[in-house]
C-alpha cells in the first residue's frame, strides 16, 4: 500500500457551488429521453464552415434527396 489514501472529506467543493440551490431535483427526470437516444449529428470542421446552421444543412440534404430521387426514377 502506498499511503496515498483518498479521503472524501478532503474533497472540498469550490466556493461558487451553492448546494442549497441543488435541492429538490427529481431522480430519473430525463432517463427515458436518454434511453431513447438523440438525433444529434456532428459536422466535420470543413463542412461546418459551409453549413453554419441547421436550416442550411437541412436545405442541402433535401436538395440532395431530390437529386438522388430523380436519378433513381430515370434509371428505373
Amino acid at each position: 500500500m502506498n499511503g496515498n489514501i483518498y479521503n472524501e472529506t478532503d474533497d472540498d467543493l469550490r466556493p461558487e457551488y451553492d448546494l442549497s440551490k441543488l435541492k429538490g431535483g427529481i431522480r430519473g427526470k430525463y432517463a427515458q429521453k436518454y434511453k431513447e437516444g438523440t438525433n444529434l449529428i456532428l459536422l466535420e470542421p470543413d463542412v461546418a464552415e459551409v453549413f453554419q446552421d441547421n436550416k442550411s444543412v437541412n436545405e442541402a440534404l433535401r436538395l440532395l434527396i431530390k437529386i438522388a430521387d430523380i436519378k433513381l426514377k430515370k434509371a428505373a
